[in-house]
């Protein structure tokens, strides 16, 4: 399965991903491309030797043609699965159209609760016991799409961000490269009954 990845900073799930599954049960990460041209995970499949492109937001007259661009510019490069490692910006309807079910996400909360940015200061505000990660099928709405994989963490007494996220990075690592692949695998599919249900096949 060929692999595209889009994410916009330091690209530690990617290097998850170059570790864990990148040239390994036939997966291949063939393109990481970013909408910052500075983006440290743009460094990182550049040592690996993966190919990749930048698509600021100012090059482009908007977020709809943009899109279109790295959608084009993944399909050259016959990817069959996109993953948002820190990817922030919000996908256009025309990109997933162009990856039908096949776009990922990570996610640093138990969804559906704390979508969208800053989910771990939801988290702290509300006043949480209960940390953790999903990954998710990305629809067209922020956070809104059919969960794959989930695990939870209890940390009762967290009180900052950066101590949060330190027990989660670990878990992203790990959850993100086996939704990948299952995916490869072909062991994930939905349910008929409820399309929202994701079935995997262990």
């Amino acid at each position: 399965m060929r692999v595209g990845v889009l994410a916009s900073g330091r690209g530690t799930n990617l290097q998850a991903l170059l570790d864990r599954v990148h040239g390994r049960e036939g997966i291949e990460i063939v393109a990481v491309a970013s909408d910052k041209p500075g983006a440290r995970a743009l460094e990182r499949a550049r040592a690996v030797g993966v190919e990749c492109a930048s698509f600021p937001v100012a090059m482009h007259a908007e977020r709809e043609s943009r899109d279109r661009a790295m959608a084009d510019w993944m399909r050259e490069r016959a990817v069959e699965l996109v993953v948002l490692a820190g990817y922030m910006q919000l996908l256009s309807r025309s990109f997933l159209a162009a990856f039908p079910s096949r776009v990922i996400n990570v996610h640093p909360a138990l969804l559906p609760a704390f979508p969208g940015l800053e989910a771990v200061p939801q988290a702290l505000a509300y006043g949480v016991k209960v940390f953790g990660v999903t990954v998710h099928f990305v629809d067209e709405g922020i956070d809104s799409g059919p969960v794959i994989l989930q695990r939870a963490i209890e940390l009762p007494d967290a009180r900052g961000v950066e101590e949060v996220l330190e027990r989660l990075h670990p878990i992203e690592h790990e959850l993100l490269p086996e939704a990948v692949r299952l995916i490869a695998r072909g062991a994930v599919s939905f349910d008929p009954a409820n399309p929202r249900r994701v079935v995997i096949a262990r």
